[in-house]
Formats: structure tokens, sequence, C-alpha cells
């Protein structure tokens, strides 16, 4: 109590200071007022009568009276009782009873205004800031209620409830909360509209539409779109995406949030979330207020995000509950107005008839209603008469009428005849309305929902005006209209309810809203609010409308659906969750205050204050219901659920747990449409539904009329009678009677939502038939047409009467395809609409599907099926987004469904007719099965579908797979078995393992071949040493080659081999990758090379020259059943050329494969030449850790979503598995890690200890923290959550791993590449999500099964765990493949046929092949060849004949060739089998590009490409098809582009080729890019873009294309600085940008002594090293104003190293004036006048000369520490050799003489250049370039001036020297 008063003086404080509120009740302590302190006495004490003796409530009274902003006079009005019909009750002071004959009546006077407190002041919009002003246009100031809550609302984040009489403009508060918002979100000048959303949830359809126009109205300068999203009005996605605040209904918005995780996005921007008339709680949808109120605050808590909450209610008892529900803090967020603040005061009058006679009752109730209006209209008043159905209000009014009439006062009730009243009439004669013809001379009219728009509102407009005085209307205006009046009658208090199907009490609410319209603001003084009820209810009525029910909860009803939809969810999984999540519901609150009510006895809740037990006792009960009826998987032991695919179907499709449990009953796979018709009705959705008497007749009626289908239970009963409405419904027939029409509304709303979850339950049971048949149902139901009628009556353009003829005329879509536009014409008789129908018929969706299939085992096939569209797109009839289908894979002989996908052809596939392609599995059961259908059904169009047939008759199985090699009981070896101490000192344990053992005598003691099959962590590198170890010891002059799949696997092996091998054993390790190339004397004197598979392909291309190559002995693969996989050709390409060379140079090489287990090992044992005794291939199960494997299904379509929903499984199967141990968990992209991260952290929160994770001090991990660079890393390790992939810093990586493996973080998050390359195991492994996003198809493709099964190889450690556990979360639809494949090994097949051309075209290069037979028999070298035989089916071979192979195998060499002949790789000769290589195949083969990249070069370049286009065609090449665009990522390419300084082709942004130009573009510009990823993306771009520049250098100069060959030197240059050329040079130095070259500009020497330096502006390097003479403090001096110290070294450091080098040239050759035959004439550099005869040097024509360049190098920088040849490149990502290029060229003819690459120059080096002379004398001038490969700006030319004179015949003899000099391009 005492912190209460305080914070409550606290504010009162700041009130005071704030100037602002009405009345502090905390004045009144302050001053001792005799009269005061009396009042307060009194005041407890009557507060005391009415409180129960025992029970809390006594403090809350005392309290009550005490929060700043609640105006309740009520609470001091409790003083007068009586007995009103019947029951006691307490009334307001002044009250009028008066009891009559036929009546009783009860008049409240209206309350006088509450005075205006001295604190109040008005707010002034002018005083608000710019966005206030904009949104409150057109209005002067803020009413009374606004004012007083301003502050709170405009200014604050808290959650607020608002208790005010309906009219006090709650409206605008809400206003003032949306306008705080925006302002959070406003930045420099700028709104940020896609960082929130706000959502504002309104009661009824009509209200949403009517805030919607308010809000849009308002909200509209400021740019916000608001958008209404309720079940008449859908939005798309990228809609919702696109709209800050959504106006929408409560059930509505569950369900959004219900599948939260589908718009997970969505529900975690909102920021804002507005409950309109929160009183609902206790009408049967309060329920649904309550979950999302739940469910709203639970996110708050776990994912600490903000989301206000502001409730605005009409005046409600007990408001305290509410604002306790609303977590609303009463001091500041509460606010309670009560009538006082009307701002028209209502008198209030109730009236009960006393008959008891129906008829007598209404009688009645007409006389009396008829005198109220008539007392009203005497005064002058307009009024209206509410009723409760449409029939009624015509009723009334002329009952109305002909009492006035019949009592003569009709002349009261006549239009006044204004000016303006003939305009009026006229209007109303030209209304279609009989009825409100026929009224309005008298003074009437009528106003309801089945009027026409345009009637209503002239009615509306009647009534402002006052030409009508009294108005008959439904409810519907006083929701949806506001149009006050006068006075109000509410005529009658039954109403019909659809869902009751029954009379209903008039809601509370209802009256409530009906009453608000009493008084119009500018006119009265006050409004008067009359209700004639039946003596019976007055009580009841009473009692509501002055408040003093509180009001309870409804949410026990429907506390099974909403338990089932957070078990959906996920974010319920246990019952201490469950219970937990009871605590944020209303019926806790309640609960607690009034334990009676829910059935808690006394004494229950005095032992159990919190309740509990009580919740769990619910959550139990509850859970048991749910499980009997499969909606969750409940296990009571553990009290843990699972949700199940019934219950999330259930939950998204809003069905009752009833319902449910009717389908379970009634649905089977084998039901008719009359029968699924039947079972519809039964829901429990339509139970409120009953007969009527009046109705059967109709009914009858509609049955015989519009029934197509049987209707059991007949009209007597009610679900006959849903069944007929139904049917009704889709016939579009027409019913009178205003409840059916009601009810059938109602059932058709319903019925589609069911069908659609009759659909999904049937497809996830797997049965073809119903699912196809539910299918059309719910599309029936929707287009309201039977599925037999003719599909065009879709399209409303068609007119009726054509659509008949075509139905009579039987005329199918498809016969409609094939026939003319005229021919439809003249058959329809109506020779225009041909063309109409022939454009529907077009437009009706259709596809073409082509399957093909490939069996990968004997029992499970892979399907690939493309899907292309088959007709014109139509943005008025499919939308802009895409035309959604089902498809499925059924087996009509077991009635079966084996997969099942839901696919979206997009508008721009329709548009390019662009295929589709799926890929899945199915399986397969022998005997073969004649056929499975593939079946495509449209979602939305009925007549929309394909059927595509595979079939089984020539597929041939692959051979069943030998078994495995058994693990041998063998007695554990000891290492000392190694009979080498130095060996035995390398390990670290005693015994070689069970594998090691078995295997241990092949390896060490024998030469042969050998491949190790065996699942990961088995210890297989420790067999990679062995062999390796028997090459030291009987081979110690060879060498051993280990060639693993990636470069981290590399990088790992290197480091701990590096220790091992090389420091202890001292044999030489080297390392081979595309990041590190050692030179050619280091690979020589290497005893062990360990390499990636494309750089030892690339090696050993050439190996007739490569010595090295032929010293290999042994070549151990890793990891090699990585064929199967898009590199694994690679592999066989390599083992295919081992072989090869070992037959030539008759030196055995051996092979050594090691993998983890093979299905089909024996191919590939064959294909090594392994026999049996090399052979082991060990099953999955012989782990050294036994391994536990869990697999979760994950239904939903997209990607995103599912991940989402996979957090919270993630983070049990943590908790339950291993809450102490090491975790990994892998995901796909580096985005999941991230956002993985992140859940899990939220995760975290909630918990008793959310570090619970970190094993180490905090600060001791702040300090680490410190040094990282990634930002959500820091976030993520200090919750011991860490992420690794490849878009980390190194050194952040290195420090993740460190911490991991010491287990001081517990979680490691990783992409899939960690699993291959890093090897440490953790205890759980989790996969999340088989998937990847795959760049190229631009599409989520499944992982390969090696990757997951590596993955799992993960999880165990040896040394501390006995059993690992894996759990692997799928796509629901794929989980039974991997139940098959993680048991049984996945057999390898060969993908070597893509990329076979480039392959032939290196051995042709290489001079392997020279003709087509050696191409065939090089073939029959590779495992391609051994599995086509084995598995012809998957190679689309037909049978296995001799001649059918061969013929196969010419056909695809011949293929091949052709490919690379229209390439410019190789020529064919004139007899059509010997092969020749060209140059361009040379070049492809020498840079390891593929043929068609060269293809393009030739193609694209020209003799004088400028740097632009250059780059545009390095972007294009082949090499850069495989870049990743990712999702969205073409928004963010569009976006990057606007910065960048080359324009693009707009609809490219989703191309690789395009994001590659822009990577370097970026690259070059230095911009800032969009996110991490595109940083690692970048480093990918840059490394292939040496090398095919270098090819394009080639090509070019192969071509003498001068121009082009010295931009492309340029191109390289640019890459490797990461500057534009056009840039200055200077900005290559680390740290200058460009608002530093004024420093060099101004910079002048201090001159000291004679030696003077260089002088003047400095504009490029070379004059700055000049200048700086290799003195850092010169250098220094010119920066130090701007440049802080450490940038200063760096800068200095680059500049230290450049290259200085000095160039002589001399030329030698032969003159016939000579006296020796040879000699040399030197050539002065330094430029000298053109006419000085001397500088031409005389040569002879057609001679050839040699150019000797010398290259000196100048120290200028002393640069301390060793000389390296690499160059400075900050900006690239690999370590690059300092480069010259030496270009030849003469610049007239625009033409290359000569190109020679010059490695590092460290000192001297001295280049020959031989060129021929011109054949023409004449003056010449030759231009020698000398080139950095790495350097901007270091480039020097030197101009050879020759002069050429004929030579003697003697001359001649010269030439034959040199014909070595045949292609000067190719080093």
């Amino acid at each position: 109590m005492k912190q209460y008063r305080r914070e409550e003086k606290r504010i009162a404080r700041r009130e005071k200071k704030a100037g602002e509120d009405g009345e502090v009740s905390g004045e009144g302590l302050m001053c001792f007022d005799p009269k005061e302190l009396r009042m307060q006495r009194e005041q407890a004490l009557l507060n005391a009568r009415t409180v129960p003796i025992l029970s809390r409530q006594r403090e809350i009274d005392l309290e009550k009276t005490r929060y700043p902003h609640v105006y309740d006079s009520q609470a001091e009005a409790m003083k007068t009782s009586a007995f009103i019909a019947g029951a006691k009750m307490i009334l307001p002071e002044g009250i009028q009873r008066e009891n009559a004959k036929i009546y009783e009546e009860v008049k409240i006077p209206y309350s006088e205004p509450m005075p205006v407190g001295f604190e109040e002041k008005p707010v002034y919009i002018p005083d608000l800031d710019e966005i206030g002003q904009l949104a409150f246009k057109g209005m002067k100031r803020l009413n009374r209620i606004q004012s007083i809550v301003f502050e709170t609302a405009y200014n604050t984040n808290e959650n607020m409830l608002i208790c005010a009489p309906t009219g006090a403009g709650k409206t605008n508060i809400a206003m003032l909360t949306i306008l705080h918002e925006i302002r959070q979100h406003f930045q420099q000048g700028v709104i940020k509209k896609n960082e929130f959303k706000i959502v504002y949830v309104a009661p009824m359809k009509a209200l949403a539409a009517e805030m919607t126009n308010y809000f849009s109205k308002r909200l509209e300068p400021l740019g916000i779109t608001v958008k209404e999203l309720t079940g008449d009005m859908q939005l798309s996605k990228s809609e919702i995406l696109r709209t800050q605040m959504l106006v929408t209904t409560p059930e509505k918005w569950d369900v959004v949030t219900r599948k939260s995780v589908g718009d997970v996005a969505l529900s975690q921007i909102v920021k804002l979330l507005i409950l309109d008339e929160v009183h609902l709680l206790h009408e049967d949808r309060g329920p649904v207020l309550e979950s999302i109120v739940a469910r709203t605050l639970r996110q708050v808590e776990s994912t600490q995000s903000m989301i206000r909450i502001l409730g605005l209610s009409a005046t409600l008892p007990n408001y305290l509950d509410v604002a306790t529900f609303l977590h609303v803090n009463p001091y500041i967020g509460l606010f309670y107005f009560d009538g006082r603040f009307r701002p028209v005061p209502l008198g209030q009058t109730f009236l009960g008839i006393k008959s008891a006679n129906k008829v007598q009752q209404l009688n009645n109730m007409d006389e009396v209603c008829y005198e109220s209006v008539l007392k009203q209209v005497k005064t002058g008043h307009q009024v209206m008469v509410f009723v409760h159905a449409r029939n009624a209000t015509v009723k009334t009014a002329k009952s109305l009428i002909e009492r006035a009439k019949y009592n003569g006062q009709i002349s009261y009730f006549l239009p006044t005849q204004g000016p303006d009243y003939g305009l009026a009439e006229k209007q109303v004669h030209k209304s279609r309305n009989k009825q409100v013809q026929e009224l309005f001379p008298n003074g009437f009219s009528i106003h309801h929902a089945g009027m026409l728009r345009q009637d209503r509102n002239l009615v509306e407009n009647l009534f402002s005006n006052g030409h009508i005085k009294v108005l008959v209307c439904t409810a519907t205006l006083a929701w949806g209209v506001n149009l006050p009046a006068h006075a109000v009658i509410i005529k009658g208090t039954q109403i019909y309810a659809a869902k009751r199907g029954s009379f209903v009490d008039l809601g509370i609410l209802d009256v409530m809203q009906i009453f608000g319209r009493a008084g119009r603001p500018q006119f009265d003084k006050f409004g008067e609010g009359i209700i004639i009820t039946t003596h019976d209810k007055l009580s009841h009525y009473l009692t509501l409308l002055t408040q003093q029910n509180p009001i309870e909860s409804q949410f026990l009803e429907s506390l099974a659906d909403n338990l089932n939809a957070e078990i959906a969810l996920g974010t319920v999984t246990n019952v201490e969750e469950a219970v937990k999540w009871i605590s944020y519901t209303y019926l806790y609150v309640r609960m607690r205050a009034n334990p009676l009510v829910y059935g808690i006895s006394h004494k229950a809740y005095q032992m159990d204050p919190s309740l509990e037990k009580h919740r769990e006792q619910l959550v139990i009960e509850v859970g048991r219901k749910l499980d009997k009826a499969r909606m969750i998987r409940f296990e009571e032991r553990t009290g843990y659920f699972s949700s199940t695919n019934l219950g999330r179907t259930a939950s998204h499709y809003y069905i009752k747990y009833n319902t449910i449990e009717t389908f379970n009953e009634l649905f089977d796979a084998h039901k008719t449409e009359g029968d699924i018709f039947a079972i519809v009705s039964k829901a429990e959705e339509f139970d409120q539904i009953k007969v009527r008497e009046e109705e059967i007749k109709e009914l009858d009626s509609l049955l015989k009329n519009f029934c197509e289908l049987s209707v059991p239970g007949g009209v007597e009963n009610s679900y006959g009678k849903i069944n007929i409405l139904l049917q009704t419904y889709v016939s579009r027939g027409e019913m009178d009677s205003f409840s059916l029409i009601s009810d059938s509304a109602y059932v058709a709303q319903n019925a589609a939502r069911i069908v659609r979850a009759l659909f999904e339950i049937a497809l996830r049971k797997r049965w073809p038939a119903m699912t196809y048949r539910l299918l059309n149902l719910s599309k029936v139901i929707d287009k309201r047409l039977w599925g037999w009628t003719s599909p065009l009556r879709q399209f409303s353009v068609l007119p009726p009467y054509i659509l008949t003829r075509l139905e009579e005329k039987k005329l199918s879509v498809d016969k409609l395809k094939d026939m003319r536009k005229d021919e439809i014409g003249h058959m329809l008789h109506h020779v225009n609409i041909g063309l109409k129908v022939k454009q529907c018929v077009h437009q009706i969706p259709s596809v073409t599907m082509e399957a093909s299939i490939q069996p990968i085992t004997r029992t499970v096939l892979r399907v690939t099926l493309s899907i292309c569209p088959d007709f014109t797109w139509n943005d008025q009839v499919h939308g802009t987004v895409g035309e959604p289908w089902w498809i499925w894979v059924e087996d009509p002989t077991n009635d079966h469904i084996y997969h099942s996908e839901y696919f979206i052809i997009l508008k721009k596939q329709v548009v390019s007719k662009e295929a589709q392609v799926l890929v899945f599995t199915i399986p397969i059961f022998e005997p073969l099965p004649s056929q499975y259908y593939i079946r495509a059904v449209s979602d939305r169009w009925l007549g929309a579908e394909a059927v595509c047939i595979i079939n089984f008759q020539h597929l041939i199985l692959p051979e069943r797979h030998p078994p495995h090699t058994e693990l041998l009981d063998l007695q554990p070896l000891p290492v000392t078995a190694l009979g080498c101490e130095e060996y035995e000192a390398l390990y670290n344990f005693t015994h070689f393992n069970p594998v090691q053992t078995q295997i241990f005598h092949t390896l060490y003691h024998t030469d042969c071949n050998v491949l190790l099959g065996a699942p990961t962590g088995s210890g297989k590198t420790v067999a990679a040493e062995l062999a390796i170890f028997r090459v030291f010891n009987k081979y110690p002059t060879s060498k051993a080659v280990y060639i693993a799949p990636l470069k981290a696997l590399v990088r790992e092996r290197m480091d701990d081999w590096k220790f091992r091998i090389e420091e202890k054993l001292g044999k030489k390790v080297i390392e081979l990758t595309g990041d590190v190339t050692p030179d050619m004397k280091s690979i020589a004197k290497a005893d062990l090379i360990v390499t990636t598979p494309e750089k030892w392909d690339g090696v050993s291309r050439s190996w007739q020259n490569r010595n090295y190559v032929q010293q290999v002995t042994i070549l151990i693969i890793d990891e090699i059943h990585l064929l199967g996989e898009e590199r694994g050709p690679v592999l066989e390409v390599i083992v295919s050329r081992t072989n090869f060379i070992s037959s030539h140079t008759e030196k055995p090489v051996r092979i050594v494969g090691l993998s983890t287990a093979l299905a089909n090992a024996r191919d590939l044992a064959d294909w090594l030449n392994i026999n049996q005794m090399g052979l082991f291939n060990f099953r999955p199960s012989v782990r050294p850790v036994p391994l536990e494997v869990h697999i979760q299904g994950f239904p939903g379509q997209h990607y995103c979503p599912r991940m989402a929903s996979m957090n919270k499984p993630t983070f049990q199967a943590i908790r339950s598995h291993s809450p102490a141990k090491p975790v990994l968990i892998f995901v796909s992209s580096r985005r999941q890690t991230r956002l993985t991260a992140l859940e899990l952290i939220a995760f975290l929160a909630t918990e008793e200890d959310p570090k619970q994770w970190l094993n180490m001090d905090e600060r001791e991990m702040e300090n680490i923290i410190g040094t990282l660079r990634d930002s959500n890393l820091k976030l993520t390790l200090a919750f011991g959550i860490g992420m690794h992939h490849a878009g980390l810093h190194e050194r952040d990586r290195k420090t993740v791993e460190e911490l991991f493996v010491n287990c001081k973080v517990q979680v490691l998050i990783a992409t899939s590449t960690l699993a291959w390359g890093v090897n440490f195991p953790a205890h759980l492994v989790i996969i999340k999500g088989t998937e990847y996003y795959d760049g190229k198809t631009r599409r989520y493709v499944d992982f390969p099964i090696t990757d997951v099964l590596q993955m799992m190889g993960r999880a165990g450690r040896p040394q501390f765990d006995d059993q690992g556990k894996a759990v692997i979360l799928v796509h629901d639809i794929k989980k039974d493949f991997y139940k098959k494949f993680l048991y049984e090994p996945f057999p390898v097949e060969s993908s070597l046929l893509e990329v076979l051309s480039d392959h032939l075209n290196a051995e042709i290069a290489g001079g392997t092949i020279t003709s087509k037979q050696d191409a065939m028999d090089y073939i029959t070298w590779t495992y391609f060849f051994r599995r086509l035989i084995m598995n012809p089916s998957y190679y689309n071979l037909g049978d296995v004949s001799h001649d059918s192979v061969n013929k196969f195998l010419s056909n695809l060499v011949e293929k091949s060739l052709v490919d690379l002949e229209h390439s410019y790789c190789i020529e064919i000769g004139e007899d059509n089998r010997s092969i020749e290589p060209l140059t361009y195949g040379r070049i492809a083969s020498y840079y390891y590009l593929r043929h068609q990249t060269v293809k393009m070069f030739k193609e694209r370049l020209k003799p004088e490409c400028s740097v632009e286009e250059l780059l545009s065609i390095l972007s294009d090449a082949e090499e850069y098809t495989d870049l990743p665009v990712r999702h969205n990522e073409d928004h963010m390419n569009s976006e990057l582009a606007k910065c960048l300084p080359i324009e693009l082709n707009p609809h490219s942004f989703d191309s690789p080729h395009t994001k590659a130009h822009l990577l370097l573009q970026a690259h070059l510009s230095r911009a800032m890019l969009p996110c991490p990823d595109y940083d690692t993306d970048t480093k990918t771009v840059l490394d292939q873009a040496l090398r095919v520049c270098q090819a394009m250098l080639d090509v070019a100069a192969n071509q003498g294309w001068l121009v082009t060959v010295l931009n492309i030197t340029s191109l390289v240059q640019m890459v490797i600085q990461g500057r534009w050329l056009k840039d200055s040079s200077l900005l290559t130095l680390p740290n200058i940008e460009q608002h530093h070259l004024h420093l060099f500009r101004k910079w002048n020497p201090v001159i000291k002594g004679p030696r003077v330096g260089y002088q003047g502006p400095i504009e490029c390097l070379p004059e700055l090293i000049h200048a700086c003479e290799g003195k850092d403090h010169i250098f220094r001096t010119i920066v130090e104003s701007e440049l802080h110290n450490t940038k200063v070294k760096q800068a200095w450091n680059f500049l230290s190293r450049l290259p200085v080098i000095d160039v002589d040239l001399s030329i030698k050759g032969w003159w016939n004036d000579s006296v020796e035959g040879q000699h040399e004439l030197c050539i002065p550099t330094l430029a000298s006048d053109k006419r000085d005869d001397n500088k031409w040097i005389r040569l002879h024509t057609d001679q050839e000369y040699v150019l000797q360049v010398n290259l000196q190098k100048v120290h200028i920088g002393f640069h301390k520490g060793k000389q390296d040849n690499y160059a400075v490149t900050p900006r690239f990502p690999k370590l690059k050799d300092e480069g010259w290029f030496l270009i030849l060229g003469e610049v007239d003819k625009r033409e290359l003489i000569a190109l020679k690459r010059v490695g590092y120059v460290r000192n001297h080096h001295v280049v020959s250049i031989s060129f021929y002379t011109p054949e023409v004398p004449g003056r010449y001038i030759y231009t020698l370039y000398l080139m950095s490969d790495c350097y901007l700006g270091l480039d020097q030319q030197y101009d050879i001036y020759l002069n050429i004179t004929p030579g003697s015949l003697s001359s001649q003899v010269n030439t034959e020297v040199s014909d070595a000099f045949t292609d000067l391009a190719v080093k």
C-alpha cells in the first residue's frame, strides 16, 4: 500500500507540474477540512455497507476513489435502492418512477455536465508539432476528454484503457496514440514506414470500414496507408507489407496471429494495438479478444519488444479488472469518464410492458411507442425508432401512420413545407424503393441494410435536413452511420440472431451504441433514449445501463480451441506454459476477483490464491479432450503437448473442437459430394441455426428448385436446413424470408472455411479422391457454381444467355480452344461474342506437365516435373501476383497420395511462358505398379486442372546393392604396431579403434587401392595417415597428394599436419589451393601436398611438363562420396587422369578413397580398381558413438514461416536432449543463423537464468566481445550462443570456434559448410530445415543427403558422450524420405554429363584425346560409365545391350564436341574423326574456365573495348551464373544500382550476372553494401575475376588488339586495388579519400640546402614517391593535419612498399653493315625531340629482332623486414604476387606486337621480347608499356623510334633462325 501511495504522490506532483489534470484526489489529504473529512468517513461507511465481510474487496474499495484520472460519479451515487420489476437494485439519484396499467416506467434524468476543473487546459491544434497539425487538419482544438488524456496518449508509451460514453470522441484519442507511434519513427524528416505497423481492432465489419475511411483521410497527408483486413477484404502478403495501419476484426486478427509464424514479420513489427469496444469481453466474442491480448502480452515479454495496447470502451463497472488485464498502470494509463462527459447529456427512460400475452404485448408496444413518438414530435424534435428486423421497419412505420391518422394527429408528422422541400420531393420520386415513396409524404421513412446504397444515402440526407420527422431503422444505422437525432426509441429488445438460430436479448453494446445517437451536439442541450421492453426484462436493462454488473469472462467455453491454437502456434508446449498463458487472460483476473462464478470454492481459493492448481486442472482436462480428438498429442507423464496436423488445420481454419470430433466420427476416404455437404452441415459452427415453423414451406420450395444433391434430414432438421441453404447459395437461388437470408449468409461464410479445412485434412491423410473432391467443392462454394456447369461461368464479362447456350451445346473448354472465334460466334448465334469467348477460354489457367523419373534405389524414384503455364494473363481476372496450384502424386490402385505440394505460377512466368521445375522423391514398390498419376489442380479456378501419367513400363531398376562389410570383433591393435617410434609419438591414444584395427594391415603393409566407407567420426583421418606413412617408409623420394573437397578442410588438415608431420617428422607439407599457390621450387621439395579437387585438376592438366605430378605415388581422396554432387565430376576426372598417367609412365599410383558409408561401394571400388581386399564399407551404425535420431515434420508452404515455426521446437530440443552439453544447430543461410539466434535469445529471456548457456565469467566475455567486428555476434555471444558462417571475419570465426570447442558457449548456430569444414562435434546436433535457397534456379532446393549425413555425423563426442543425438526438422512432406535414407545409405550417381564438354576440352588441349575414339575410351574410364551400366534409367538409357550403350556414348561425345566446336575451342578434322585443340580451347583449359565463357569473349570483345564494356563482359562470364541471388535481393540490387555510376538493365536485377556487375562496381566505388552477405559474395566474385580477366587478356592479345589489351590490364589493376581508373591513383593509399586530395595539391616542400627534390603539387603516386624520397616524416607532414597516427602508418606502409622500377632498353639483332654477325643497340629512354635524327634506330625490313628490357628495382624506402613477393592489396581478399605486363604495340595502327608477363622483380630482371620488323621500309614508332598487374598509377611507357631500311639478301637467312615464335599470345 505504501508503495502505491508513494507512487501516487509522485504522480500527483508530476501532474501538477504539467498543470493538466482535472481532479487530483490527493488534494483532499493535504488540508484538514472537517467537512471534507466527514464526507470521506461517510463514504467509507457507505462503501463498507456494500462489501462482503470476508474478502479482499475492502482494500480495493478504499483505494477506488484514488486514481488520478477516474471521474466516476456512480461511486458516490450508490445511495438509494429500490425494487423494480421484482428485483432489488441500487439506483442513481433523481430517479422518477411511474407504474401505469399497461407498463412500468423508470426515468433517469440527464446529468449536468461535469464542471470544468481549474487545471484542465484545452489542447489547441496549432500548438502541436507538424505531424499532429497535419493529422488534425481542420480542427481547432481537442475536446475535454481528449485534452485530459492528451499528455499520456501523445507523449508516452504507456498502455491505456479509456472508458468513456459513446460519442465522446474516442476515435481521436486512438488518433493521438497513432501519431505518437508515427513520431517515434520519424527521422530527419522522413517517416520510416517499414519499421512499424498499427493494428486497430473494431468489433464489426461495418465499423471497420468506417474507421478505415476516417483514418485514411486523416493520415493521408502523412503518407500512411490504412487498409481494412476483414472477412470481406482480404489482403495479399505484399499489400500487408506495404500498409502501415490495418483495421481489422478480432476474429481476423486472431487468425492472422495464429499463423503468427506465417506472418512473423507482421506480428513482430506491430508496435501499437488498439482495441475498440473492449467491453465486448463478456459477449460471445470476448474470448477472441482475450486470446489476442494474451498472445500480444506474451510476445512483449518473450521478445522484449514494445507493443503498446490501447483499450477503448464504453463506461463499464469493473474498469480496474480490465485495466489489470491490459497491463495498464492505473495511476497513469487508466481514464474513466462517466455519463457527465457525454457531449450531449442523455436522459434515459425504461418502459416495461406488463402483458404476458404475445399479441397483446406487441399491440401495447406499438401503443406506447406511438405515444412516446408523438410526445417528441409535438415539441418539434426528430425521432429515430429502432426495430430489429428489416421487414419490421415498414410495418412499424405504417402502424404509426395509421395510429396518427386514426387519432387525427397526423398533422404533427407532416414534413415542413420549406423552400427546398420541392427538391427533396423530386429526389424521392426518383427512388426505386416503393416504401420510401409511400412513407415520405407523411414525414416517415425507413432505413436498413437491405436497401440500396443510394436509397440509404437519400434517407440519411432527408433526415439530417429535417424533412423526415420519424425514421424507423435497424441497428446497422447506429453502427455504420453517424446520424444523430434528439430522441431515440428502441422498440422491443428481442433480436433474431442467425448465430443462435433464435431470438435473443438485444446486447447492451447495441443499446449503448443506439443511445449514443441520441442528442445532436450542435443543437440539443440533452438527448433522450427510450427503451421499450417487456416487464421481465426491465430490471435486466436497468442494471446493464446503470452499470452494476461487473463484466465476466467467457473464456472457459472456448478454452479448448484457444489452447489448441497456442499449441499449434508453438507458444505453448507443456502444461506449465499453458498455466502461465492462462494467467494473461481476463479469465484469470476475474477468477481471482470472483472465484464463485467460475466454480471455485472459497476454501480452494484461500488454499491456492494464485489459482495455480485450478489452472493446471483446467489445462489437463482440456488437454485430454484435445488428445482424444487427435488435435494434439498430450503426454501426461511429462506434461508435453505436441501439435498434430489435425490440430493445426483446426487452428488455422478456426474450427471448433466439437466440429473436429464430428469429423473424426463421420469423415472417411470414400464420401460423395452429397455426404460431404451432409457432414459439413453437422458442424458445431451451425449448432445455433434452428428450423422455424414459418420457414418450412419456403425451404421446401428451395429444396425442389435449387438442391442438386440429396439432402439427408430434410426440411425438418436443422442440419437439413443448413444443407438446403448451402446448396441454394451455390445455385444462386433467391430467398424471401429475412431470417433465411441472414442464415444463408452465415452458412455460406462458414461452410467455405470448413470445406477448406476438410480438404487439408484429406490431403494430410493422403486420400486422393477425397482431396480432389474437397478442393473442387471448396471452389464450388467460393464461386457459387456447380462443378458440372461450364467453367466459363467464372467470367462476369460473358452474358448469361451465352453461357446457357454453351452448356446446351456441350462445348467443353478444350473444344473451344481449338475453334476459331467466328466458328464459336456462329454456333452461339451471336457473331461478335466469339472473340470474347475465345479470350476467356484462354484465360482459364491451364498448365502442361512433363515428368521425368530417375530411380535412385529400388524403392525410391526421383521425379523432375516441369510445369509450363499455358494461358494468357489478364490482371483483371488473375490479379497481379500469381495463380496458386496444388499438385499431388497419386497411386490409383492403392488409393494413396505419395507427395503433395502447393506452388504458385507467377505472373512473369506466365507472360514469359517459362517452365517451373519441381523435384521430389516418391516411393515405388515391387512388383511395379502400372502407373502413377500426377495431378495439378488450380486452387481458385473450377475446371482448371491437368494430369500427367508416370508410366513404369520401361523402367529399369538399379541393381541390388551388395552387403556392407561386417565389423569383426578383433582385439584393438596397439599403436606400437606402426613399428616406428616417431609415428607412435604422433598419437595421443594407445590403441586404434575397431575400424582402424580392421583396415590397418591393408593400408600400412600393402600397396593395393583402398576404399573405406565408414560413418563420420570413425577416425578416417588416421587411415589417411597410415597410407601416407607407408609412402614415407617405402618411397621416400616420391610425393603423396591428399585431396579434400573444401578449402576449409584443407586448412584444417594443414593446421594439424604442419605441426605433426612437418615439425615432428621433418617432412615438407604444402598447401595448394585457389588462395595459396606456392612456387614450383617449394612444390618440388614437398613430400605431402594438400589440395582441393579443382586445383589439382588444373595442375595435373598439363602433367606432361610438370615433373612433380609424375612423382606422385599416392592419391588420397577424402569424402569421395561427393562424386554425386555438382563438384563430383572433377573427382572423376582426377581419378581417370591419374590412372591414365600411371598407365603412361608405368609407375603405379595408389588411390585411397575415404567416404561415409555408401550404398553402391562395389561400383566405386570397381572404378578405382579395388579388389575385395581393399574394399571396406561399414554400415552407418558402426559409429564410435551411437546416434539417436529424431525427425520432426513441419507444415507450411513457405520457407521463411516454416523456419520460424521451428524456433520453439529447436529450443525445446536443447532443453530436453542437451540442457548442459554442447549443441550445434545447422541452418541453411547466414540470415537464418541470425534469426535463429535472436529467437533463441527471446526464449531464453523468459527463463529464470537467461544466460544459462554461457559457461564463463560475464566480464571475461565482455572483453572478448570487445574484440569482435560483427554486431550480431556481440549480442548473441553474451547469451552463450555463437554464430558461424562464411560471412564472418576470419578472426571472429576463430574466436567463436575457440569458445565453442572449450565449452565456453554452449550453442553454436552454423551454416552447412561448417559440417564439412571443421571438426568440432557436439552432443546434440539440430538440423533446422533441410533446404537452401538456390540462387541459380531461384527456389529452395534440398540439401544433398550427404550433407545431412555429414551434419548428423557431428553429433556425439567420442571422448565425452556414450551417445549422440540428432534432431532433424524438415518440411513435413519430406519426412518419409529422410526416415528412409538416414538409415539406408544413399547411392552415389555421377553428374559428369552436365560438364562433360569442359573436361573433354581440357583433355584435348592437354593432348590426351586426339580423336573421337579417344573420347569414347576416355569416358569408359569414368565412374559415370560404371553407373550408366548399373542404373541406366537414371541416365535416360533405354537398355544395356552393347549397341545401345555404344550409340548412347557416341551421341554424347558428338554433342559435347559440337558444343566445343561452336565455342571455338576445338576443330574437328576433315575425316570427321581427328580433333585439334584451338587457342581458345587452350585458354579455357589453362585458366580453368567454362567453354561458354571463352565463346562469349570471342564474340563480344572488339578491337577497342572501353573499361566499362570490359566490366560488363567480365560480369557476364559463365563462372558467375552460380552467384546466389537470394530472396528480395533483386530489390536490394536495384537500390544499390542507384548509387553506382554505370546504369544497368532495370529488368535484370534478379540475374546473377547483374549482381556480379553491381558488386564489382561497388567494389570499385567502395560503396556501402546493403548486407553482410554481399561482402562474402563480393569475395566470391573477386576470387574468380582475375582468372577470367587473364583469359580475356589472352583472347585480346591473340587478336592483336592493343587498346583492349591495355584496358584489360587497367581493369585488373582496378579490381585488385578497388578504385576506378579515372580516380586519382593517390586514392589507392589506405585511408586517403577524395576530400584529402587537396592536401597533396597544396603541398610545397621546405627547401633546405642545394639538393632540391620534387616541387609543385602532387597529383599521382609516382610524384608522391618522388617527393617523399623514402622518408616517412615528409609524408607525415603532408597528411598529419587530417589523419591520425595509425592511419598515417597504414598509408605509409602501403606507399613505402610500392615498387619503383627503372627501365633500360636495347635491341639485339643483325645489321648488314656490322662487323660481327650479332650486336646490340641501346635505346634512349628519356624523351627527346622527334626531329632529332640520332634517336631513330635503323633496322632492316622483315627481320626478327629482340628487344631486351632491363628492369632494375630502385629501393627508395627501406621497407623493414624480409621482402616477400606479395603485393600490398588492402581491398583484395586473396594474396597476390606482384607482377608486370610488358606490352609492345604500335599506337598508330592500334596493334599489339608482343605481350610478356613478368613475375616479381626482386632486384634485377632481364626480359627479351622478340618481334618482326614490318616488310615496308619507313619510319615507325613502337611503344613499350610496363604495366603493373596489381597497382594503379605505376605504369610506364617508352616510345621506340624505328627507321626501317631494306636489308640485303643475306639478311633473309636469319629469318629461318626463329620459328619458335609461333604463338605470341600464350606465355
